[in-house]
């Protein structure tokens, strides 16, 4: 399982939102591109970048940043935004690895199903954020200010016709608050949806949590908050997931 260490950028500060509250923000270091630096020199060979305001308001507000994050040399999974074809031409550009496409893979799947085969899923990474209300995951849009009326799976089966590599999911009600990762829900998305690498994202906040993500057969885990009020380090969580 790959560690994606998270840096949540807003307005060139790194900080973490409380459930994906925007009046509910955590700064943790005004220099972003030296929190990715450290991030490499710890051994992290992934780092997954959000544009926070570009999530909100549909476009991309830290493109600068990024680009200069990228530089370092880490491969980057980075979005917030990305509304056309021409903005994930400017992230791979600036030398992102792979985009993340969040509201519109939820809202407008036609137009996102064409973005798989001109770039490639290896390329994509679709975001499907969720909340539990009514019995289901229902997915939330515009910086998680907007929940849906459809179903995770609605969503997912949308899909059914072409390649996806990589998707994560952000289970809203565990973001950022170190309650540990809906494992239930990953188990399910992956033994539903084997094809598909699954990134677990929210809640983890020890290198058991990264473990049992592990055992349900996520793909990949995004961390944030634990790394930056030191539950564990990137080393340790590299070696914990290594040995398991």
């Amino acid at each position: 399982m790959i560690l994606y260490p998270a840096i949540d950028l807003l307005e060139d500060r790194v900080v973490r939102l409380m459930h994906g509250k925007f009046d509910a923000v955590t700064e943790y270091a005004s220099d972003p591109v030296e929190v990715a630096r450290q991030l490499r020199d710890a051994g992290a060979e992934w780092i997954h970048v959000v544009d926070l305001a570009g999530a909100r308001d549909g476009a991309r507000r830290q493109a600068g940043v990024i680009a200069e994050i990228a530089a370092l040399g880490l491969n980057i999974q980075s979005g917030g935004g990305v509304r056309s074809s021409a903005d994930i031409e400017a992230f791979l550009d600036a030398g992102v690895s792979r985009v993340v496409i969040g509201s519109l893979a939820i809202s407008a799947p036609e137009q996102v199903l064409p973005w798989v085969d001109r770039f490639g899923p290896d390329r994509l990474t679709l975001a499907f954020d969720v909340q539990y209300v009514g019995g289901a995951y229902r997915p939330a849009v515009k910086g998680w200010t907007d929940v849906l009326t459809v179903t995770l799976d609605d969503v997912i089966q949308a899909y059914a016709g072409v390649e996806l590599a990589h998707a994560l999911v952000t289970d809203i009600g565990r973001d950022g608050d170190l309650s540990g990762p809906n494992l239930e829900l990953y188990r399910y998305l992956v033994e539903t949806y084997p094809s598909v690498g699954w990134q677990a994202s929210g809640g983890v906040s020890s290198l058991e949590d990264l473990r049992a993500a592990q055992a349900t057969g996520a793909a990949g885990a995004i961390t944030g908050r634990a790394i930056y009020e030191g539950k564990f380090s990137v080393e340790e969580a590299l070696a914990c997931l290594q040995d398991a």
